[in-house]
């Protein structure tokens, strides 16, 4: 999330990261984390205490005057530990489900050009 100051309202918040502020929390689905009370002023939300909160990378750009806010995680919490059914194909294009080897060790490689 792209911000020109450090002070957003949730409806700013809501329609670009997912996270409402309402009652004192930040929430997201089924995830709500408390937010302490300096970090909420007359409706605006104070995005430092966002990202420490949450975990979140919040970089400044000084040369241009804007904010860089997310993702998320910042690689401290996940919402479960849980691997989303993956279905790629195979080295002859046959579909491949990872489901399958549920209960065994895998390795996953990634690898790209770029």
């Amino acid at each position: 999330m792209i911000l020109e100051r450090l002070e957003v309202t949730s409806e700013e918040l809501t329609p670009r990261t997912g996270w409402e502020i309402k009652q004192g929390q930040a929430c997201k689905a089924d995830r709500c984390v408390p937010l302490p009370d300096a970090a909420l002023d007359g409706g605006r939300l104070d995005v430092r205490a966002l990202s420490e909160r949450l975990g979140m990378a919040l970089v400044h750009d000084s040369e241009h005057g804007l904010w860089a806010l997310g993702p998320d995680s910042g690689g401290r919490a996940l919402a479960s530990a849980e691997l989303p059914e993956i279905v790629l194909p195979d080295r002859h294009g046959n579909p491949f489900s990872l489901q399958s080897l549920q209960g065994t060790k895998v390795l996953l490689l990634a690898w790209a050009s770029w």
